[in-house]
């Protein structure tokens, strides 16, 4: 039996990240053309990579109907031109969907079944809000197995205020405010451009071109999140601030044996050491990254003090407070979210995890100093997920 391939992250783009609804710049975009311009654009920045060699594209969606629907990875496949022989599903895991394409992914080239895939996400929250159209089974309340409010995931972020008191509205506003400061200066700075694919966008006025994120509000101060209204309960501790909003948007990555990246001359972004997701009460779904990190930590052999950069999706500024406060790293920890997160730049559920993915890859190439790093997110029904990578660039010396 073949050895396990050493699995590569060769590049990750995504579409700027629109605002759900009627005024939000993808209101007149189909979902699927979202995620066929991130493929398209991953191809043509990958020149040297044939189509035909692309053996499975798994593209995630949490809401998988209308024009989210129709076995995505196959259509979005068949849309972006790829050749007729190359196919593609559907994958849902809600907010850890494109996560889930990657390691789902990553586990075939492991296995030696694939050489080369795309995997991604896409969610458009206009169109498909977050549980339209579904049907809970009714043993869910009549056995209570989880509590009428699981699936509202404000209410969830609140009890882990209930449960943690030390996690203040204070602490969760001062987090907020420090993601959009700094995904304002990474854009400043040019740090996020690189990733981005233009997308054509048609509204009453006419069309236009979408080159970046609609959601960050860099003129946020902490006195204005103060007197936002709380929408889980009176006197809450959530806002509108300090979670992430309602978004639109796709992300697509190449993924690739290391041996396949070195015969067709592909960079490599980043290395993928270890992954785990893991289940919490769905009541306190935020929790879940701390046990699908310590399950991906134990497997690879790594300890917390090993990883020099996280990337944490915030879907809750509270949640990521949780896993900080967890492992005994600072709110403002250097390490955490260089870039800002998606307190600013937005949660398209399902397209979140590589756009989590192409933040650390940007990172990697700047930090020689650093080995390790990893991407996680908590997941709605009580679930977490960890994808653990190692800096192609690392280079003891530069520490």
């Amino acid at each position: 039996m073949a050895e396990r391939a050493e699995v590569v992250f060769v590049d990750g783009v995504r579409t700027p990240f629109g605002r759900a609804g009627e005024k939000g710049m993808y209101w007149g975009t189909r979902a699927d053309d979202l995620v066929v311009k991130a493929i398209i654009g991953l191809m043509e920045r990958n020149p040297q990579v044939p189509g035909g060699r692309i053996d499975e594209v798994a593209i995630a969606a949490t809401t998988q109907t209308g024009d989210q629907g129709l076995t995505l990875g196959r259509t979005a496949a068949l849309l972006a031109g790829l050749p007729k022989s190359v196919p593609g599903f559907a994958i849902d895991r809600m907010c850890a969907g494109a996560m889930t394409a990657v390691t789902t992914m990553g586990s075939g080239i492991g296995f030696g079944a694939y050489d080369l895939a795309i995997a991604g996400g896409v969610e458009h929250m206009g169109r498909h809000p977050m549980g339209s159209g579904v049907d809970p089974n009714p043993r869910f309340l009549s056995e209570r197995l989880v509590s009428e409010d699981a699936l509202m995931m404000g209410a969830t972020a609140e009890r882990i205020h209930d449960r943690f008191p030390a996690y203040t509205k204070d602490r969760s506003d001062r987090f907020a405010l420090r993601s959009q400061q700094k995904v304002a200066a990474a854009y400043a700075a040019g740090k996020l451009q690189p990733d981005l694919v233009p997308v054509a966008i048609r509204s009453e006025t006419g069309w236009g071109l979408a080159t970046r994120d609609e959601a960050p509000r860099p003129e946020t101060t902490l006195d204005g999140l103060a007197t936002l209204k709380t929408p889980f309960r009176p006197h809450g501790r959530i806002t509108a601030g300090n979670a992430s909003g309602l978004n639109d948007g796709a992300t697509a990555c190449l993924l690739a044996s290391a041996d396949t990246a070195a015969e067709l001359g592909l960079s490599v972004k980043m290395k993928m050491v270890s992954f785990a997701f893991a289940g919490v009460e769905p009541e306190v779904m935020g929790l879940g990254p701390v046990p699908s990190t310590e399950k991906a930590l134990r497997k690879a052999g790594l300890s917390i003090t090993d990883i020099g950069l996280f990337e944490l999706n915030e879907a809750f500024a509270v949640q990521v407070i949780s896993f900080l406060d967890h492992f005994g790293i600072d709110d403002d920890d250097s390490r955490v979210n260089e870039y800002g997160g998606a307190i600013a730049i937005g949660h398209p559920l399902a397209a979140s995890g590589v756009r989590l993915m192409n933040q650390l890859a940007a990172q990697f190439a700047e930090h020689p100093e650093v080995r390790y790093g990893l991407t996680a997110m908590c997941v709605g029904l009580g679930q977490g997920g960890t994808v653990i990578w190692e800096n192609p660039h690392f280079n003891r010396k530069a520490r």
